[in-house]
């Protein structure tokens, strides 16, 4: 089971930084980061579409911050071990071609889908209704992955880097469905979708509070149990961070919109 060590520093939880190195350098700036206080966790997709991806993992590296896989450090694992081809918007070319691009990959193969709390837990996109324990789907996820491959193959690991709508068994709803609900979708708001489809916290019942990033549409969540952290920096909104002990978000605007949003 992969829980966090504890010590007494503000846990830091910041949302999908996607390759924006320079909001997150402004994030930490207006944090006033101190390693000696504050406990760095990073929702997933620390890269990809952004700028300065390469730029993002190391400095996610340097702090020592923990961090879940998300969905585009899947891709880009899967792009270095060359099972996968490039997509159009792909930003991670200067990560393979870096002298230091291969273990900054094997660092992000180490990293987790969950790390868990007493009182939270950290994940990309969300946990499936039937999870009672989470500490097995990290042992499943890591025997069952297979890293020469391609580890979206993997069912657990799928779901908790990629769902947003599900059903209470965790089924997704078909993609006619749930892409237009995505399109008509605002800050705040989950767009109209059909039972028994809902967006995957509906199903959350805590104790424990989610923290999970992944869902730029939906915007800040700030409800019972859930955080959500993905406010859209690479689409020209913000990055966001939820500092944990005082229940207080922090966030800086994008300094450019580096995707237009289709």
């Amino acid at each position: 089971m992969t829980v966090a060590n504890s010590d007494d520093r503000l846990r830091v939880f910041i949302g999908d930084v996607q390759g924006c190195a320079s909001e997150l350098e402004d994030l930490l700036q207006e944090l006033r980061y101190d390693p000696a206080r504050h406990a760095l966790y990073f929702c997933g997709d620390l890269v990809n579409r952004g700028p300065r991806s390469l730029d993002a993992l190391r400095l996610a590296r340097e702090c020592g911050a923990g961090t879940v896989l998300g969905n585009h450090d899947l891709h880009l694992i899967a792009r270095a071990a060359g099972v996968r081809g490039a997509k159009k918007l792909d930003t991670i070319e200067e990560i393979l071609a870096a002298p230091d691009g291969a273990e900054l990959v094997e660092w992000l193969r180490g990293r987790p889908v969950l790390i868990e709390w007493p009182d939270i837990v950290l994940v990309h996109a969300g946990l499936h209704p039937e999870w009672t324990d989470l500490g097995a789907v990290n042992r499943r996820v890591a025997a069952e992955v297979d890293w020469t491959g391609d580890p979206m193959t993997t069912p657990d690991l799928r779901f908790a880097t990629t769902i947003r709508y599900c059903d209470p068994q965790g089924k997704s709803p078909p993609r006619d469905i749930a892409r237009p609900a995505r399109r008509a979708t605002r800050p705040g708001h989950t767009g109209p979708i059909a039972p028994p489809y809902a967006p995957w916290d509906a199903f959350w019942h805590g104790p424990r509070t989610v923290v999970f990033g992944h869902w730029a549409e939906r915007g800040l969540v700030n409800e019972e149990n859930v955080r959500g952290l993905d406010t859209g920096c690479v689409w020209g909104g913000r990055l966001t961070a939820w500092i944990a002990g005082e229940d207080r978000f922090v966030s800086v605007p994008a300094r450019a919109t580096y995707q237009a949003v289709e």
